[in-house]
């Protein structure tokens, strides 16, 4: 009897959180497979069966941009009526530390997809680098990779691509790069820190500094530090903490967060291009 108050009790806390938190994406998973993981864990911890979808009550869980599955970082999720803020966090400002491979480019940008292309790198130097960095900042125009979870005709691009289908580029859209800054030049390696808008890819980005370099190049590794006021050393729990008290916690914490954050100015043009992830 004791053991199925407690279950009780951990159903009716399960229920009634709310608000937004980060957890840590690992590397390996998509966006969604990690909700889903998180979802599973809380149910089961909370003892709701969930025989088909015949479940009395729904637990509301969504998160605020999608990371690619190679990535790893800030993933920020919403819970009961914080799924409604998630798209303020798709629009917000958002940092970046990747580091890229000169000589080589992918079809998928990153070290997921296959080699498409190999150029010599040894003639770019740290100061050529540098210097186009300074092009990529302020307000660009960027074209979205194809391997992306932006859709077409209600599906995501990547889908169509990993089916073969044809698909075209989306045309160039307006982002916005607050800083850009290289951390270190190794080569074929350098590391870049980058603090962008919405709807930025840090994919195409690296893509079109190997072009501008007269090379290629793509990312090996791909970290989000930083989400909105979430910051990944902070803020974002660790898979051993998805646990109903730990997020109740986290939840807690984080109100005072986003009432400190400052609106960042949306571009007039900004346009997330992909809407707030929300499973029931």
């Amino acid at each position: 009897e004791a053991g199925g108050a407690a279950l009780g009790r951990a159903a009716d806390k399960l229920f009634s959180l709310s608000g937004l938190f980060a957890v840590r994406k690992p590397k390996g998973p998509t966006s969604a497979a990690v909700l889903n993981l998180l979802k599973e864990r809380l149910l089961a911890e909370a003892g709701v069966q969930t025989n088909g979808n015949k479940r009395n009550q729904v637990l509301k869980i969504g998160h605020g941009g999608t990371l690619d599955s190679a990535a790893t970082g800030v993933l920020v999720v919403g819970i009961g009526k914080g799924t409604k803020m998630l798209g303020t966090m798709l629009a917000g400002s958002k940092k970046y530390t990747a580091i890229g491979m000169l000589g080589r480019a992918t079809d998928t940008l990153d070290a997921t997809g296959k080699v498409t292309e190999e150029k010599p790198y040894d003639q770019v130097t740290k100061g050529d680098l540098e210097n186009v960095l300074q092009k990529f900042t302020g307000d660009i125009m960027q074209v979205p990779p194809l391997y992306s979870a932006l859709k077409k005709d209600g599906e995501r691009l990547s889908t169509l691509m990993k089916r073969g289908e044809a698909v075209e580029a989306k045309p160039a859209r307006p982002v916005r790069v607050y800083s850009l800054s290289l951390q270190q030049f190794q080569p074929p390696l350098f590391t870049l820190d980058v603090e962008c808008g919405g709807g930025f890819y840090v994919r195409s980005l690296v893509n079109d500094i190997g072009k501008e370099l007269s090379t290629c190049a793509t990312v090996q590794e791909l970290t989000r530090t930083k989400q909105g006021p979430f910051m990944l050393e902070e803020h974002a729990l660790h898979e051993d903490k998805w646990t109903i008290d730990e997020i109740a916690r986290s939840l807690e914490h984080c109100t005072t967060l986003l009432l400190g954050e400052p609106a960042r100015k949306k571009l007039k043009t900004e346009h997330p291009g992909e809407t707030a992830v929300i499973c029931e």
